[in-house]
């Protein structure tokens, strides 16, 4: 799979790029993460790529000609054009592997007071992480292409990623490690049985438990499907 990222700030990734499972899943040649300055794509004086909105307005809104230039410098047949934005659909686990089956992704991050309109024309997918506001759209490309690298084919153990939270609309079973006993809180006996069937109950009751108690409208998400 390959992420290329357009952004006005290429920096903000260093760390992102060069650390934990994104960096061993490049390093892995499962995946091809390229960062791209739209700024690169202005025809402008100083490179600018925003300016005042029409009709009045506070703010500055990034202009057409650099996104959608950097968007053809990069896309292809294969490609997913995806708009990170507050107006987009709510991101979760069930996008996530749904992004997991295209080859390229092609993520967009704003920034200023938006984007001028006539962009979205160019755009395939727009995508929210939550109902807030962000200084940019760099968090949002982050938490997609986190979420999706680590689901790409030999990145982690496939068997972790269908344990997660939100796989079947149920949030993880507790975990426990050594010592089996801290100022008094023990681990529950059935985990040190050594019989899977019944470790592999009581984890799915606990998750069962949880996400009754904790989300209660994934559960609702259960029944209806």
């Amino acid at each position: 799979m390959r992420i290329d990222i357009l952004t006005l700030f290429p920096a903000l990734f260093d760390g992102f790029l060069s650390e934990s499972i994104i960096k061993r899943a490049i390093d892995d040649k499962k995946i091809t993460i390229n960062i791209i300055d739209f700024r690169k794509f202005s025809t402008l004086k100083h490179h600018q790529v925003d300016d005042t909105p029409y009709g009045g307005g506070a703010g500055m809104v990034l202009m057409c000609e650099p996104v959608v230039k950097a968007i053809e410098s990069v896309k292809d047949e294969d490609s997913l054009v995806i708009l990170t934005c507050p107006q987009g659909k709510t991101y979760n686990q069930k996008m996530a592997r749904d992004l997991k089956k295209y080859k390229h992704l092609i993520i967009i991050c704003g920034h200023y007071e938006g984007y001028d309109e006539r962009i979205r024309e160019f755009v395939d997918l727009e995508i929210s992480i939550g109902d807030y506001i962000l200084t940019g759209g760099e968090i949002p490309a982050m938490v997609i292409t986190d979420s999706v690298t680590r689901l790409v084919d030999g990145v982690i153990n496939e068997s972790s990623s269908w344990e997660d939270s939100f796989t079947n609309n149920l949030l993880d079973y507790p975990t426990y490690t050594k010592p089996r006993e801290f100022r008094g809180l023990l681990v529950p006996e059935v985990l040190l049985s050594g019989d899977h069937e019944k470790i592999a109950k009581y984890r799915h009751d606990e998750s069962i438990k949880r996400t009754q108690k904790r989300r209660p409208d994934l559960m609702e998400n259960n029944h209806e499907d």
